[in-house]
């Protein structure tokens, strides 16, 4: 029931509380406002330091090209993925807040251009030896060569050309893996005629677009490691969390007040699940961004390729495991009163452009789509030189290996 008696009374006790309120920080300001002057100061300084170090820091392309006669597993590309878990650099709060310091960040590469297949490696001047290193000591036929950065000689422009992009996530939460090329049989080494690699079906679509339409897909990858004031890795928590919630499942009732958990009772797939999560955990894993464009004159843009770009991640997903889908970058709407002349849409299309160039993801401006983690066995999976079982016609190779001259030609 109203009443007005007790409605002024709490008016009135409002009012003065809002008064003591008033009056404590005039009192303190002295020591409150300088404070909070010093943690914004502090913020903005640490940004400033940050994006400095990031600009300043020198990087590369470069193209690698595989010879005709190469028969890798992707074994060797998880082993060449191990070097690439850099963790260091910024080991103490003095370089990462004071010198403005971040680990390094790779970025795996595939583009197609009207249908010509290309792998590149975006890395840090500073570690282009270990990189070209790595690579040719697992991969010893293959040229590597710097390139000219192809996503920043694409003059856009919404009036000629039509853009879609993308980034991908996970479908399960991250401890659950992908399908791996150890669940195709590949890390038996299997005769080439016989082998099954997931990454064929995407090459042959890559390599069966237009001349005039591209299509690149980018792998932006770093160590992943416990962050500063972090008490756990949380990427293992979670693995305890889900193997837990699994076996909770699989517990058989006793009566109303105990529940036994029964491991006999786990179901093979169940087993097979557990197992897979161990053994992603027990290798090196790396925070992973999946980014994807689509570009095309608008004559010749097909929005059908799109349900074809997602379907080229179908194959690295199961019921059971993980798998991959679109998230992020809204640039399609579904009704053309929510964007009026499509400027909301063309602003995000400039703007995916612009992170793919950057190769931003875990640092301002674009961070602002989650990550997600990948164990060397899953990033190898879906980022590595194929064999002769993939036989794309657009995909240039070398004719041969080379090698070394004879050390006995006469002089």
């Amino acid at each position: 029931m109203y009443d007005p008696y007790i409605e002024s009374i709490n008016q009135l006790l409002s009012i003065e509380l809002v008064q003591n309120v008033l009056s404590v920080l005039q009192m303190t300001w002295v020591i409150w406002l300088p404070l909070t002057l010093a943690l914004i100061f502090w913020s903005l300084f640490t940004k400033y330091t940050r994006t400095k170090f990031i600009a300043e820091t020198k990087h590369v392309l470069l193209e690698v090209k595989v010879p005709k006669d190469m028969f890798k597993s992707p074994l060797a590309m998880e082993l060449f993925l191990n070097a690439l878990h850099q963790t260091g650099g910024e080991s103490t709060w003095y370089d990462r807040q004071v010198l403005g310091k971040v680990r390094a960040w790779f970025s795996l590469e595939i583009a197609s251009f009207g249908g010509e297949l290309h792998f590149f490696i975006w890395t840090r001047e500073g570690l282009r030896p270990i990189v070209e290193a790595q690579l040719y000591s697992q991969y010893p036929g293959i040229e590597i060569q710097p390139a000219e950065d192809y996503a920043k000689k694409v003059d856009y422009s919404p009036k000629t050309h039509s853009l879609w992009g993308a980034d991908f996530v996970l479908t399960k939460p991250d401890p659950f893996p992908i399908k791996t090329y150890t669940d195709f049989g590949l890390d038996k080494d299997p005769k080439e005629e016989y082998k099954i690699d997931p990454i064929t079906p995407q090459l042959e679509f890559l390599g069966a677009l237009k001349p005039d339409n591209q299509i690149w897909i980018q792998f932006v990858v770093r160590a992943h490691k416990k962050e500063p004031g972090e008490k756990d890795d949380p990427l293992i928590k979670m693995s305890e969390k889900e193997i837990k919630g699994i076996i909770e499942k699989a517990t058989i009732k006793k009566d109303d007040e105990e529940k036994t958990a029964v491991s006999q009772k786990l179901s093979k797939v169940q087993q097979e699940v557990i197992t897979a999560i161990e053994r992603h955990m027990a290798k090196h894993n790396f925070d992973v961004g999946i980014r994807v464009i689509y570009l095309a004159p608008n004559a010749s843009f097909s929005g059908g390729l799109v349900p074809g770009i997602i379907g080229s991640f179908k194959q690295y997903g199961s019921a059971n495991m993980n798998g991959f889908k679109p998230n992020g970058w809204l640039t399609d709407f579904n009704y053309p009163w929510q964007d009026y002349k499509e400027r909301r849409k063309n602003k995000v299309r400039a703007e995916v452009l612009d992170a793919y160039r950057r190769r931003s993801f875990f640092w301002p401006p674009y961070n602002f789509n989650k990550h997600i983690h990948l164990s060397t066995e899953e990033l190898a999976t879906i980022y590595h030189f194929p064999g002769q079982v993939s036989n794309t016609p657009s995909f240039n190779r070398i004719l041969s290996k080379k090698s070394e001259a004879p050390a006995n030609l006469p002089i």
